[in-house]
C-alpha cells in the first residue's frame, strides 16, 4: 500500500532497519539504523515489530504527502515535526490521513531522527535486510537516499486503537558533550602514553562524519616507539577506534568492513547511539570500561526496552 509521496527529500533520508548481518566477508557492511534505541522505540510507538524498516533522517528532514491512513512516530534527534504546518509531538504516535503533509525541519539537538509508520516501510529484502547501503547501491529505496517524487509503500498493519507516548523521563539526553564508554583494544599494546592521552582528552567531531565513521580532532595520540602505525587489514566492527599516522582518532561505524590502522579501543555497542546523535563541533570524551561493565550496560538497555514494550502495549 502506497503511504508517502516525497515532496522534498531532506538532506539525507534513507530506509533502514536492524541491519544486514552475515555478509561482511563479502565486503557488504552491516548498515542499519545508527541509533538503535530511537529506531526500536519508533516502531513500538506505532505497534510494529521492532525490526521493521523506518526512515533515518539526517540534520534536515523531508516533506511527505500522506497517501493512506496510518500512524507515524518520530524519535531520535530534536527535529521539529509538523503535520499540515502545525507542530506535532515527537516520541509519540500520530494518526495521519490521505492528503496530510508531514515535514521535519532542521535539527535543533542531535543529528538523526527516525520516522516509523504502521506496517513499516515496504521495500525489497536484500540479503536479509531492507537497509540502504548507499556505497554499494544495495537495499532500501533503489539503493539510494530518497529523491523528490519517490513513492513509498508500507507493509500490512492496522492503526492503533489508542495513541502511544514515551514518558519524558525515558527520553535520551541529546548533549553536545558526549562520553563514550570504550574497552581498550584490540591493538592497545601498540600504545603506551598514547592510551592515557586517548582516555584523558576531549576531542571534537570534525566535518568528516558520516555512516562510515567519525573523524575526531584533538590532541595527537602517539603510537609506542618502534611499532608500525598500520597493521594488516582485518575485519572491523562498529565502534572500533582507529588511530591513523596523524594520531587523530576515527570511530568506525556501520558502513565499514575492514581496516588497516591500529585500533586503540572499541566503543561499547549501546554507545553507538550516542555517536549517531553527534554532529560536527560536538565534543567527545572516552571513558575506559571493561567487558563485564559493557555486558551490564547491554543488560540494562534490554531491561529498559522490555519496560517500554510492556508500558506501550498496556
Amino acid at each position: 500500500m502506497d503511504v508517502f509521496r516525497v515532496l522534498e527529500p531532506g538532506l539525507y533520508t534513507t530506509v533502514q532497519d536492524r541491519g544486514r548481518y552475515g555478509y561482511q566477508q563479502f565486503g557488504i557492511p552491516i548498515s542499519g539504523a545508527m541509533d538503535q534505541f530511537a529506531y526500536r522505540v519508533a516502531n513500538l510507538l506505532v505497534g510494529n515489530p521492532e525490526d521493521s524498516a523506518v526512515l533515518e533522517i539526517t540534520v534536515l528532514g523531508p516533506r511527505l504527502e500522506v497517501l493512506a491512513e496510518a500512524d507515524i512516530a518520530v524519535t531520535g534527534a530534536e527535529m521539529p515535526l509538523m503535520v499540515n504546518d502545525r507542530p506535532a509531538e515527537q516520541w509519540a504516535s500520530i494518526r495521519v490521513k490521505p492528503g496530510d503533509v508531514i515535514s521535519l525541519k532542521q535539527v535543533r539537538k542531535g543529528c538523526r531522527a527516525y520516522l516509523a509508520v504502521t506496517g513499516g516501510i515496504d521495500v525489497p529484502v536484500v540479503m536479509g535486510s531492507r537497509s540502504t547501503y548507499v556505497g554499494g547501491r544495495i537495499g532500501g529505496y533503489q539503493g539510494r537516499p530518497l529523491s523528490k517524487g519517490d513513492v513509498l509503500a508500507r507493509g500490512p498493519g492496522n492503526p492503533l486503537g489508542s495513541p502511544r507516548r514515551l514518558p519524558e523521563d525515558l527520553l535520551p539526553d541529546l548533549a553536545t558533550e558526549i562520553t563514550l564508554r570504550a574497552i581498550p583494544g584490540p591493538q592497545d599494546d601498540y600504545f603506551d602514553e598514547g592510551l592515557g592521552i586517548f582516555f584523558d582528552s576531549v576531542f571534537v567531531v570534525s566535518t568528516q562524519a558520516d555512516r562510515m565513521g567519525y573523524r575526531l580532532q584533538g590532541p595527537v595520540v602517539p603510537h609506542r616507539k618502534g611499532v608500525p602505525q598500520s597493521i594488516i587489514s582485518e575485519p572491523s566492527v562498529p565502534g572500533g577506534v582507529q588511530i591513523p599516522p596523524d594520531g587523530q582518532p576515527i570511530i568506525l561505524l556501520l558502513e565499514q568492513t575492514v581496516g588497516g590502522y591500529t585500533k586503540i579501543a572499541t566503543v561499547i555497542s549501546t554507545d553507538i547511539d550516542r555517536v549517531a546523535q553527534a554532529k560536527p563541533g560536538d565534543r567527545i570524551k572516552f571513558e575506559r570500561v571493561d567487558l563485564e561493565t559493557a555486558y551490564g550496560v547491554v543488560r540494562e538497555r534490554e531491561g529498559l526496552m522490555q519496560k517500554i514494550r510492556e508500558m506501550l502495549a498496556g
